[in-house]
């Protein structure tokens, strides 16, 4: 399993090692005890990545503990999920946010290659619910604030931008031109919304479901990113203190 980016491969190896260890330096999903952690929906090219390589040096220092370092699980979120389930990670090629397949996806169950995709997004929602109970991590995409919106401890953020600085970004990261770059954004936010809406039948851009929309036209990552932890200490606080 690789990513292109060094800081979510190390929180990958972080979370891979901290499965292993013993259970008294990591706690159990079903302890009940309230562990913070955050979730970030993002349009196509909204920053997401971007402003979880800001966050987790902040947070591992203002809301961190020994031995349990924050990890950001992002694009290989379905991957850990299926592995947590102890399916076959090819079976993510079946799971995609961005560009669901429903033909490949009824011909592979029609031959038995992975179970319905019902019962597949099932147990990736289980994953991540549990990842949350976790805590001190950065969840991103797979509606993973309406999963975890029950969750006390959580903290749940909206990327949103002009559809100009999405298309420039995504130009600039894949290195493509501009019709190809408007395709892609395009293509992909009407998916992601798609999922939200065939999983879960709510709206991805309802501002409702979320505690911070925040623009990243005008706000800085690093200004968002103290805004983000501002709010999530804030918001532990409350928690932690009697009524």
């Amino acid at each position: 399993m690789t990513t292109s980016h060094p800081f979510l491969q190390q929180g990958l190896s972080i979370f891979n090692a901290q499965l292993k260890g013993s259970s008294q330096h990591y706690p159990s999903p079903h302890s009940g005890t309230i562990y913070p952690f955050l979730t970030i929906s993002r349009e196509t090219c909204a920053g997401a990545t971007t402003l979880g390589r800001h966050l987790l040096p902040l947070l591992n220092e203002q809301m961190g503990e020994e031995d349990r370092s924050w990890m950001f699980l992002d694009k290989n979120l379905i991957n850990h999920a299926l592995t947590h389930h102890h399916l076959p990670e090819q079976l993510a090629d079946y799971l995609p946010e961005d560009r669901i397949s429903e033909i490949k996806g009824m011909i592979g169950e029609m031959v038995g290659l992975h179970p319905p995709l019902y019962e597949l997004e099932h147990q990736v929602a289980d994953a991540i619910l549990n990842f949350a109970k976790l805590g001190r991590v950065i969840l991103s995409g797979r509606a993973a604030h309406l999963i975890t919106g029950n969750l006390p401890g959580g903290f749940h953020v909206r990327l949103v931008a002009s559809l100009e600085a999405r298309i420039r970004r995504a130009q600039l990261n894949y290195q493509c031109d501009r019709a190809t770059a408007l395709t892609m954004v395009n293509d992909n936010d009407s998916a992601r919304q798609r999922h939200v809406r065939t999983n879960f039948e709510q709206n991805l851009d309802d501002p409702h479901t979320y505690d911070l929309v925040i623009n990243t036209d005008r706000v800085t990552p690093t200004t968002a990113a103290h805004l983000v932890l501002s709010a999530m200490q804030e918001r532990m606080a409350a928690i932690m203190t009697p009524a």
